[in-house]
């Protein structure tokens, strides 16, 4: 039988060699198991999570590719961990996961016990719930230790998160040079940039301008990176209690929510707020002017309901966008968004002029041409109107017989080898069945070695399940003879008119239907024509999305789906130039 491996361990080893590793040390223990048992371990289905809590479902990537190798059925007979909560230590989740590998076929074994765990029985699912109950129960034992021992910090003014920029981390050690904490020093020269900020923020200075200006002066930003200051970021540092010398602790909890981690605020009255003037930048006068502005501007953009009605400017409907390509173009450049906005265009009053809706870099609008020089700023119509083109042109007939083509002809092939294959797993089928059939009557006579005849039931029964299962697999692969290539053009050439008069109609279908066929982002370069700007736009659409159902559930039974979707059917779009007229 084939085994396939999967551990986890929830904090890092910092420092840790691999050989020595939590995480590295379950691999091992668990192929000595195989070995053991006589089990084969496909390397290609060694799983493992390191520094992941076991109270993560949704954001563990190797526990959800284990998860996905269940389908369309798994390759795979036997799932080996040290004990159950590796699996997970939350107790619905874990039980829900340990169903669904059972479900599909794969017997599960924990070396550390050198046992199987089945759901066969209310027993078994009893047992199950119980050492998931100890397992869930010790998380939130460590969890209200780690609790304790960061109040214990937080009360003495030591370090309980990252870096906050206008301070060093520093360690004191222990005579023997051991660690025994951090705490904060104030570093001179990112404080007088926090002065600055708060003083500008005070005389009137918007967070964009703001943002602007230190990255025009080259002023270094918190994170270090090529991306510079961000009004965001500028905006947090403003509402920072640690620069009047007011530490803040508890202010938020993770919770474990839909089997992921979610951030949650608590309520004021849980906040340890602690004096430590010996850490304070900002002066009690200048924190007061600019807490002043800040409730001057929230009342000014109201956010908050009243009376049922919205008093800010409305969001995008269900987080979509107004704009054709918000979130699927990026700026050549700086690798960064290209956004829309609009603004007043024409002389005179407001009144009487109209808004405009435009392209531009995000970056270079939000943080200046120190941080990105592409300053191509192009109407939204014009831009969309080039990529709806060239979607269109793209999906064409001959796109469409080339990815048609070569989908049928991958499926096909191969085809007579799994046809003689279905043949002799049908005869060994029926040769395993008589084996069973004479054991049975062995069995039922009461003749001697009654335990080697159990044991070659066993045997021959799994032998059985495992040819089933070959021949439903083979079984599936019939369908790809009854595909009709005409039939499945048709289909998809109807798709493709219905595409062609949906992007022009409406902006939030066409969002939807682009996210379908964009295969990556749309580049966005800028180009100079004499006096003229634009953008060259290039990317890629992945027609093989638009396929028929039968094509793709076919290459899913011959284990080739990625194929059809990566090299077979992806076709360059052909943006031309746009420039602004």
């Amino acid at each position: 039988m084939i085994a396939a491996i999967y551990a986890r361990k929830s904090t890092e080893q910092n420092g840790v060699g691999d050989d020595e590793k939590s995480v590295t040390r379950q691999i091992d223990h668990a192929r000595l198991y195989a070995a053991k048992k006589g089990w084969s371990v496909a390397d290609e289905h060694i799983y493992s999570d390191d520094g992941i809590s076991g109270a993560e479902f949704v954001k563990r990537p190797a526990f959800l590719r284990l998860m996905n190798a269940l389908k369309p059925r798994p390759v795979f007979q036997v799932l080996i961990m040290s004990e159950e909560s590796r699996l997970g230590r939350e107790q619905i989740e874990t039980a829900y996961a340990l169903k669904q590998i059972t479900d599909a076929g794969v017997r599960v074994f924990f070396y550390l016990g050198d046992r199987e765990r089945t759901l066969d029985s209310a027993m078994d699912k009893v047992m199950l719930s119980l050492t998931n109950f100890a397992a869930e129960m010790e998380r939130e034992r460590a969890r209200q230790r780690t609790y304790d021992a960061m109040a214990r910090k937080a009360r003495a003014l030591h370090v309980t998160g990252g870096k906050v920029f206008g301070y060093d981390n520093v360690e004191v050690q222990s005579p023997d040079g051991q660690r025994l904490h951090v705490v904060r020093r104030i570093n001179s020269e990112q404080a007088d940039v926090v002065r600055r900020i708060f003083q500008l923020y005070a005389d009137g200075l918007g967070l964009t301008k703001l943002a602007k200006r230190l990255n025009a002066e080259r002023v270094p930003p918190p994170r270090q990176d090529n991306h510079g200051w961000a009004g965001t970021a500028i905006r947090e540092m403003l509402r920072r209690e640690l620069y009047r010398g007011v530490v803040v602790w508890n202010r938020s909890e993770k919770i474990v929510k839909g089997g992921t981690k979610k951030q949650r605020t608590r309520p004021e009255t849980e906040w340890l707020k602690l004096e430590a003037p010996e850490l304070r930048i900002v002066s009690e006068e200048l924190w007061e002017a600019v807490e002043k502005r800040r409730q001057q501007a929230a009342t000014t953009f109201p956010r908050r309901r009243s009376g049922g009605k919205l008093l800010g400017r409305p969001a995008g409907i269900d987080g979509e966008s107004p704009y054709l390509l918000t979130g699927f173009a990026v700026c050549a450049v700086c690798n960064r968004a290209i956004g829309g906005s609009t603004q007043l265009h024409g002389n005179g009053p407001a009144s009487g002029r109209r808004r405009v809706t435009f392209y531009h870099c995000v970056t270079r609008r939000k943080r200046g041409d120190c941080i990105c020089s592409n300053d191509v700023v192009l109407r939204q119509p014009l831009v969309d109107d080039v990529v709806l083109d060239a979607v269109s042109a793209t999906l064409g007939a001959p796109v469409v017989d080339t990815a048609i083509g070569k989908a049928i002809a991958r499926l096909q092939a191969g085809e007579g080898d799994q046809i003689a294959r279905r043949a002799t797993v049908e005869r060994e089928i029926a040769v395993v069945q008589a084996r069973l059939g004479r054991l049975l009557e062995a069995l039922i006579g009461g003749g001697s070695g009654l335990e080697t005849l159990v044991a070659q039931m066993k045997a021959e029964e799994e032998r059985k399940k495992a040819l089933e299962a070959e021949l439903e697999a083979l079984s599936d692969l019939q369908r790809v003879s009854a595909l009709d290539p005409d039939a499945i053009r048709r289909d998809l050439e109807e798709r493709v008119r219905d595409v062609k008069a949906l992007l022009g109609r409406h902006t939030a279908q066409a969002r939807q239907m682009l996210r379908k066929l964009l295969d990556g982002k749309i580049v966005a370069e800028p180009v100079v024509d004499g006096d003229r700007k634009g953008y060259r736009l290039s990317g890629q659409l992945n027609v093989g999305r638009l396929l028929q159902r039968e094509v793709f559930a076919a290459l899913e039974a011959a284990n080739k789906p990625s194929d059809l979707n990566s090299r077979m059917v992806v076709a360059p779009t052909g943006f031309e130039p746009v420039f602004q007229p």
